[in-house]
């Protein structure tokens, strides 16, 4: 799964990576190393430009709310719980179905957060002796230290509480894709702990090479089997993960320094 990530690069950065056409000054966002769901994120994304007379597709970069409300939800209670969408079964369900055909978006991480409980704290969890473990967070990122291109959805929903003129009428939201987690080798891997990602958790955001970005944006590309074809995972060894302080498990910490590598895991032996 994808419950937390870190998105620190600058938007002009952004722009020149993804080739941007359009990006409004005003929609900036303060670096962030602990995303948590229904806070704001970069998203990049191809649609027409509201209002213009040329309908063509403008390749934008927009901030979006992460956790999806379907355009047919009577509110947005739910979106905290709609963070992710199951690359298995994103084309067959009622919230993702319309959106991963003709709303598909890119959501840049710096890398993912996942949570792994120690030998020693599940033990003591058997025997009753501790109700909530502890847990030791990993941070999973690109280990040439590119972008981590997460694919994505986006979807707009009408709030008909709020009049048409109402600067929060409409909520633009998003889910990212998630996959089963690689089971070759991690790319440079800790000195002690996973050797591979599905050592860490079975989910893992999907990530989109550059060279399937083109494609995976185009709105164009509405064939089922054809988008499909696009959630097929990367090759394996692209990833690192190591472990990080447990202060990034309270979304209320933030900054650059919970992206410190330990030298060792806080929470007991792991692995």
């Amino acid at each position: 799964m994808c419950g937390r990530y870190a998105a620190s690069r600058r938007p002009e950065d952004l722009t020149g990576l993804f080739q941007i056409e359009k990006w409004e000054p005003t929609e900036t966002l303060a670096p962030d190393w602990n995303v948590a769901p229904t806070k704001e994120v970069y998203a990049v994304l191809e649609r027409p430009l509201k209002d213009a007379d040329d309908r063509h597709p403008v390749r934008q970069l927009r901030k979006l709310r992460w956790g999806l409300v379907p355009s047919f939800a009577k509110n947005p209670e739910g979106a905290a719980r709609m963070i992710n969408a199951r690359a298995e079964t994103v084309h067959e369900k009622p919230s993702f179905r319309r959106p991963f055909l003709a709303r598909r978006c890119i959501l840049p991480a710096d890398g993912y957060y996942e949570w792994v409980t120690g030998t020693e704290e599940r033990e003591l969890e058997v025997k009753g002796r501790k109700k909530r473990p502890r847990k030791q967070p990993y941070f999973v990122t690109p280990a040439d230290g590119s972008v981590f291109a997460m694919a994505g959805l986006y979807e707009f929903w009408r709030d008909r509480t709020l009049p048409d003129d109402h600067p929060q009428s409409w909520w633009v939201t998003c889910s990212v894709i998630t996959t089963e987690a690689e089971t070759g080798p991690l790319g440079v891997a800790p000195a002690e702990g996973p050797r591979s990602l599905s050592d860490i958790h079975p989910r893992m955001p999907l990530m989109l090479t550059e060279d399937r970005w083109d494609a995976w944006l185009d709105p164009a590309r509405t064939d089922p089997d054809e988008v499909r074809e696009l959630l097929t995972p990367p090759p394996t060894g692209l990833m690192r993960a190591y472990p990080v302080g447990t202060a990034v498990s309270n979304v209320r910490n933030n900054g650059p320094e919970l992206l410190e590598e330990l030298d060792a895991p806080e929470v007991g032996t792991l692995f």
